[in-house]
């Protein structure tokens, strides 16, 4: 069920297992990626640039955004790790000085999924509708690992769709 507003998310709550993701990461804040000197962009670049979809085994053929390691909530350090889903078995054994990983714990997730559109534009919305949903909300973040799914079967960053999961108490 769609909100009136065309431009908020389609919102449902998920359980979703344990997993492990292996990517490239960096420690920042929100304050910092608002302004100029934000090492997100980079990042990504990194990701790409380096080949690492190939490289690394995703059954589910999707790039993950994984936000872990919180110092304490939103306004905090956190650590953003981009990569795949790996195996368990497979996490120990494929680390490496350029790679990072991380568990996600299993957990109930509040699920925002964006509107169809140009990927620069849909991301920034749907994370300043997060912010505002639960400054409002019941509702509780853990800040146990929150992550954005890029389903990569047909991406087209012009016209595209993310699901991106907060995990909830």
């Amino acid at each position: 069920m769609r909100d009136s507003n065309q431009n908020q998310s389609e919102r449902f709550i998920e359980v979703r297992p344990a997993m492990s993701i292996q990517g490239v990461g960096v420690r920042t804040t929100n304050e910092a990626e608002a302004g100029p000197q934000g090492k997100i962009p980079q990042l990504w670049d990194q990701y790409f640039q380096g080949g690492l979809q190939a490289r690394l085994s995703d059954k589910d053929q999707a790039i993950y955004a994984l936000y872990t390691d919180y110092e304490s909530d939103a306004s905090g350090e956190y650590t953003l790790i981009i990569g795949n889903r790996i195996e368990e078995d497979v996490a120990a054994a494929a680390s490496s000085e350029e790679l990072k990983q991380a568990s996600v714990p299993a957990a109930k997730y509040m699920v925002f999924r964006t509107r169809r559109g140009p990927l620069m534009e849909i991301v920034p919305e749907v994370w300043y509708e997060i912010w505002s949903y639960f400054q409002q909300s019941a509702e509780k973040r853990t800040y146990t690992g929150d992550y954005e799914r890029y389903d990569m079967r047909q991406f087209d960053p012009a016209h595209t769709m993310v699901d991106v999961y907060i995990a909830i108490e």
